[in-house]
């Protein structure tokens, strides 16, 4: 009895294995590899012809000296800082607007998921009429109300603001969503107690129904800084990081520099500085509300 249920369980577990196979080569080719070839790639010099060989830290401290790069990191800190909670905040808004009950709801649901749905290069190209400097939509309407336009993807002091404007219409309507399950997954005998105690729909939103919310914001957050530094596709359309590389951001660099300049080494030593970002980024957040999050 005892041989029949080792091998009963050596089955089960060799069932289970093969289950997993082919999300362990997945992951194994598309991710653990590629992150160890960057690690690899990031302490190696590399030259057509030529063996690679190894140069320590070398690639991070040319990094260090890499005035292009600073500028990525400052604006993509910059884009971080002002995308992510903007969108976080708006997507919320929305959220509680739309879980009414009033006519044309689903309507209006619609127009706020539309961008999502939108593929990133056509949405660049939408943009990119209202942001033309002659023809453009918002010059256009600038120029109705006596306002002098300007050339918003040009100018080094409004190229930046013009891709962050992009990224919050499309994004919060995606993160909308998930506010929208949240708020609906709060039972009605919460929030009927919570109108008794407070007639205030401020006091409840901000003592009842946010901490309820607060593994949604969590979620949503992380994912808003992810988003943030891994943009590249309006880029592409947009700005291609001009001018002066005031509108360059860390992934696109990356882009630049594996596929255009053909520098492994280098764009390795980049790839683990942008994954140590995101890594500290996260676990920041993670520790700054670890007390403030409740799940049920």
């Amino acid at each position: 009895m005892p041989a029949t249920h080792a091998r009963r369980t050596s089955g089960q577990a060799a069932q289970a294995w093969l289950l997993l196979l082919p999300a362990l080569v997945l992951l194994a080719a598309f991710t653990y590899w590629p992150i160890a070839g960057s690690l690899w790639h990031s302490v190696h010099l590399q030259a057509p012809g030529v063996p690679p060989a190894f140069a320590g830290v070398e690639q991070f401290h040319a990094l260090m000296d890499d005035p292009v790069f600073r500028q990525a990191v400052r604006n993509n800190l910059w884009y971080a800082l002002v995308t992510v909670p903007v969108s976080v905040v708006l997507a919320l808004a929305m959220a509680l607007w739309v879980n009414q009950r009033y006519a044309g709801r689903g309507l209006l649901r619609l127009a706020f998921f539309t961008p999502t749905v939108l593929p990133m290069v056509a949405a660049a190209n939408v943009w990119l009429f209202f942001y033309a400097p002659d023809i453009g939509l918002l010059n256009r309407l600038l120029a109705g109300v006596g306002i002098a336009g300007r050339n918003w993807l040009g100018d080094t002091d409004t190229a930046l603001p013009a891709l962050m404007v992009v990224t919050i219409w499309k994004e919060a309507g995606f993160f909308m969503i998930f506010y929208l399950a949240a708020l609906q997954s709060i039972s009605t005998e919460q929030l009927d107690a919570a109108r008794l105690e407070a007639p205030s729909a401020w006091y409840r939103l901000r003592h009842v129904v946010l901490p309820l919310l607060a593994p949604t914001t969590l979620f949503v957050v992380v994912n808003a800084l992810i988003n943030a530094f891994k943009l590249i596709d309006h880029l592409f359309v947009l700005t291609r990081g001009g001018p002066n590389n005031a509108s360059t951001l860390l992934l696109y660099y990356l882009y630049e520099i594996a596929f255009r300049f053909q520098d492994a080494s280098y764009a390795g030593a980049l790839t683990v500085v942008l994954l140590v970002l995101l890594a500290l980024c996260s676990g920041l957040q993670f520790w700054l509300t670890r007390n403030r999050i409740h799940y049920r």
